[in-house]
Parts: structure tokens; sequence; C-alpha cells
């Protein structure tokens, strides 16, 4: 048995595809270039796939994990080279590397994830960096998101490690968020964006890493 740890990207090509279509995805490519898989037991088996936080649809991705197990040895170079042909345009490995069969889950390791979002504003420089320290300066910020279960009432300041402004060009803002993700809630940009005082739905919102817990 040997579990691979994949690192890949995600694109304009396949930002809209569902968290579940992305399994199916890798299930396909995987299966059509012949690695063996191992799969669970019971009376539905199904290949050992994990992935790590589940991409929103909509967001591009250049640090994306999925793990899988496999019934027999293969090297990195001979994975990539044989899944890479079976994966469609927008999903590009970056790394594969083994890792011990004793180690968590992805979802358990799950700890934080990075994101670059960019916003259409006609507000100066100097209004967005005020309104960073103001909200970190928050020791609370009652929040709400409509489910399709009714209203979410949740603490977004707990979601936020850090914010970070990375290129003003007028009328256009980049900013840096390194947001909570863990089993006790997941930071959402566009809310972040929203509770910042920025009125327009981000342009574009691209993950940019997940850190994992170092133990």
């Amino acid at each position: 048995m040997q579990r691979l740890r994949i690192k890949f990207c995600r694109g304009e090509e396949v930002k809209f595809i569902s968290h579940l279509d992305i399994m199916r995805l890798w299930q396909r490519a995987l299966r059509r270039a012949e690695i063996a898989l191992a799969y669970s037991e019971g009376f539905s088996p199904h290949p050992q796939i994990s992935l790590a936080a589940p991409l929103p649809v909509g967001v591009t991705s250049e640090a994306e994990f999925v793990d899988i197990l496999c019934t027999k040895q293969v090297s990195p170079h001979f994975f990539t080279r044989a899944v890479s042909l079976k994966l469609p345009r927008g999903i590009e490995i970056v790394q594969v590397y083994p890792i011990p069969l004793s180690m968590p889950s992805l979802q358990s390791q799950m700890s934080y994830t990075e994101y670059r979002v960019e916003v259409e504003t006609e507000r100066e420089q100097k209004d967005i960096e005020s309104a960073f320290r103001r909200l970190l300066s928050l020791d609370h910020l009652p929040w709400q998101h409509q489910r399709d279960t009714g209203p979410h009432k949740y603490d977004l300041r707990r979601l936020i490690d850090d914010l970070w402004l990375i290129g003003y060009h007028h009328p256009c803002v980049t900013m840096g968020m390194r947001l909570r993700c863990d089993s006790t809630g997941s930071g959402r940009p566009e809310q972040v964006a929203a509770a910042l005082g920025f009125t327009e739905q981000p342009r574009s919102i691209h993950r940019t890493r997940l850190i994992l817990k170092t133990r």
C-alpha cells in the first residue's frame, strides 16, 4: 500500500466545477491512467481519495491537495506523467510525494487558507488600509448569511487571521486574506470583503495557499 499526496492547480477552465464533480474527475483520470487505487470495504466500495478544503465554485487555485491510497507502489514521476495525460485543461499537477499511511486525513490537518481577492472600488488606498486595521482590531464581528435551512449566525472575526494589501490600481484593489479553515469553521473571502465595506462582489478570488497543521 502507498499513500500519495498531490498538489495541483485549478484554472479558469474548471472554476465552475463543483467539489463532487472534481472528485469524479480525479477518479476517472486515475482509472484511465491505470493507477492501482485502493477501495473501501463494505456494500458500496469507493476509491480512497480525499480532497482538502473544498474550493467554492467560481474560485481558482494554485494550492489544492488530494490524497490517494494505492495498492501498488508508483513513483511520483510516473504518476505525474501518466495522470497528467488524462486530466482536462485547467487541472495541472504541481507536485506528487508519498506520505506515511498513518498520517491524519487532509481534512483534519487543515488550519488556514490564503486567498488573493480582486475588487472594484472607488475608495482610496488609505481608506482601504484603515478598514483592514479596524477589522483586525475587533474582538468580535457578529455576522450571518443565508443558507437553504435559514440564516446562519457566527463570529466572522474569529475566522480572519490576517489581511494585507497586495496592489492598488484604481479602480481595482487586490487584497490578501488568511482565513481559518478547520472543523470549527471556514472563512469566506466574499464575506470578508463585504465586512470591509466593499459593495461590489469580488471580480476574482484565487486560493494561493493551504496551511496544514504541523502536528
